[in-house]
């Protein structure tokens, strides 16, 4: 899993598919989180953790685990496992209260980071004391759990209002930008690629994945394209070698954050 802040690939993995976990992280995904939620049949709980238990053991990567919300039966053994030294952080989903993250945290050590998992509506309103719980790195969004708790019908536009304040709290609290929820187009290369615009549109700055296939998409979508790119070397050109004053590219005005903008493309595009 790579530790830089470049991070645009979540890829889940059921955790009763052991045979799996090394094929995720040979997908190219930035982060495999082997989860232990809802990918796993209450009946196959124990065995999914077992099977997780037994693959850290010899692990040669660090991955993400998804435990088992913090009101179940099932949390307390799950927590177990972030002693491995082969997690590198944990997601807990449903997450609504900063005591509760707050707690989590204080099991962790090292460099371990926290991903809280927001799909419900209380999580929402609580989005705020959740952006600042300790060791959280950033906020993802469970879109489709958050619209069958809320009764929004639809994960495009009806959930503009819901992706925008995800992205300003991040930027508010100083996380990185928000982990945003699932495409189920696995297979429909158009779709996926139109979800990822969208979620980069509106500031996000990664997207949980549940097929390989999904990667390559995702990790395209938001880096910067070749049009941005050439546009932010000419606004950088232009203020190295422009005169004192205002200077203008392609007829517009560079101001401070105009420049910044550019700036921050280009380091976008020398990371990807």
């Amino acid at each position: 899993m790579q530790k830089n802040m470049n991070q645009r690939s979540y890829l889940f993995v059921p955790g009763d598919r052991p045979e799996r976990f090394d094929k995720a992280l040979a997908s190219g995904a930035h982060a495999v989180i082997l989860d232990l939620e809802d990918a796993v049949s209450p009946e196959r709980k124990a065995a999914a953790r077992e099977a997780v238990r037994e693959w850290l053991g010899h692990a040669g990567e660090q991955v993400i685990l998804r435990v088992n919300p913090a009101s179940t039966t099932w949390f307390e053994d799950d927590c177990a496992l972030l002693a491995s030294g082969a997690v590198r952080g944990v997601m807990l989903p449903k997450s609504e209260r900063h005591e509760e993250l707050r707690a989590l945290a204080q099991r962790l050590s090292g460099d371990q980071i926290l991903i809280p998992l927001v799909e419900t509506v209380s999580g929402f309103f609580q989005m705020a004391s959740i952006a600042g719980a300790p060791r959280v790195q950033r906020l993802a969004f469970g879109s489709f759990d958050f619209m069958s708790d809320s009764g929004i019908q639809g994960d495009g536009a009806e959930l503009d209002a819901v992706r925008t304040q995800f992205v300003l709290h991040s930027r508010h609290a100083g996380l990185l930008a928000p982990i945003d929820g699932v495409s189920l187009a696995t297979h429909d290369v158009a779709q996926l690629e139109a979800d990822v615009r969208r979620s980069r549109r509106w500031g996000f700055g990664a997207k949980l994945c549940i097929h390989p296939n999904q990667v390559s998409a995702v990790h395209q979508g938001f880096a910067p394209t070749q049009a941005e790119t050439a546009w932010a070397r000419k606004v950088v050109l232009a203020l190295a070698s422009g005169p004192l004053g205002a200077i203008a590219v392609d007829g517009k005005l560079v101001d401070k954050p105009v420049a910044m903008l550019a700036q921050s493309i280009l380091d976008e595009a020398q990371a990807s």
